[in-house]
């Protein structure tokens, strides 16, 4: 346990050290949140999300990038460090090649993919008229993705089962592929939508992300259990300057990215059933946006005045910091509570 609280420490340093340097390089290349008005889905104004969000413009983007780097890097380093001191690296399935392809086949393609959609928005949307990738677009490029991340679960690690407490296991058998592609997109968008507050994603993903890390821990998975003490190092020193008045943001390039990293962990640890509880938080957020959207399309009408949860909690006079610290106690309940039914037999 110590080494992997050691990678948590190491990885933690590096990003502190790395994070003004990196602010500062956003600030030169003006990787900047603009004042373009926001729209919706429907390319309808958001004016209540920009009265709420005006004071933001200006601050970087792309935080995620350097949580992407640092995360692979240290990983790497401490993988190495097993075999260079002999020690086995054990993990729940045969190719441990193919459990670190796959997280990490993840963890990249999924941020470069927020990468273009965060450079589309602030340098590429006056020349082609979108604001970055259009919904439809991004969500193609999306399923491909996990498309290809789910057959890899199904063919090399040949998962093909969902575990649900109490009432046993339920083979999918090809049918897990399109089951955990809707998981991976779902989650990805997820935090995509809870990203909308300073500190709020980094913070629940912190909660949520360390609860698969006790899981990753108890059943000895080595490549996994390292991968994410890489990654809370990195969530830690993010949060620093996350946390309102945020220095940096996430970004789609994080949000992405660790948003469907997340949901392949727990599809990789086995623990899908407990997935969208300790995701808690995510899934309240994307099922808020998602009635919105789908009672605008059929209803023609707005079922609540603002959408996702956080906004209509500004919406009805909650401060900002104090809508982000109730949400991340929400978190941990839904963390405790997935816990509880991912240990159960």
């Amino acid at each position: 346990m110590s080494l992997y609280l050691f990678t948590v420490f190491v990885s933690f340093v590096i990003n502190m050290a790395l994070i003004i340097p990196f602010i500062n390089f956003l600030y030169r290349i003006k990787m900047q949140r603009t004042d373009q008005k926001t729209k919706d889905a429907f390319d309808e104004p958001t004016p209540i999300f920009d009265r709420f969000n005006s004071g933001k413009t200006g601050t970087p983007v792309g935080g995620g990038l350097l949580i992407i780097i640092t995360t692979l890097v240290v990983f790497s380093i401490f993988l190495s460090f097993f075999s260079l001191f002999g020690k086995k690296i054990i993990g729940n399935y045969p190719s441990i090649i193919s459990e670190i392809k796959i997280i990490c086949f993840t963890f990249i393609s999924f941020g470069l993919l927020g990468v273009y959609d965060d450079l589309s928005k602030i340098f590429f949307w006056k020349k082609n008229n979108f604001f970055g990738l259009r919904i439809r677009h991004k969500l193609i490029l999306e399923v491909i993705l996990a498309l290809i991340v789910a057959y890899w679960l199904y063919n090399d690690l040949k998962i093909d089962i969902i575990y649900v407490p109490f009432l046993g296991v339920y083979h999918l058998w090809l049918f897990y592929i399109l089951f955990a592609a809707f998981v991976i997109v779902a989650f990805a968008n997820a935090v995509n939508v809870t990203d909308g507050l300073d500190g709020l994603a980094s913070g629940v993903l912190l909660v949520s992300v360390s609860s698969f890390w006790v899981v990753a821990r108890s059943i000895v998975d080595v490549p996994t259990s390292l991968f994410v003490s890489s990654w809370i190092g990195g969530l830690f020193a993010f949060l620093y300057f996350n946390i309102y008045p945020a220095r940096l943001i996430m970004g789609d390039t994080g949000a992405l990215s660790f948003g469907a990293t997340f949901a392949v962990i727990g599809l990789i640890l086995g623990k899908a059933f407990a997935l969208p509880i300790v995701g808690g938080v995510f899934v309240i957020e994307i099922a808020s946006s998602l009635v919105q959207l789908l009672s605008k399309k059929f209803l023609k009408k707005k079922i609540v005045p603002v959408s996702p949860f956080h906004l209509w909690l500004q919406y009805r006079g909650w401060g900002e910091p104090k809508v982000v610290m109730r949400i991340w106690l929400m978190s941990i309940i839904f963390a405790i509570l997935g816990l509880m039914f991912a240990f159960m037999k």
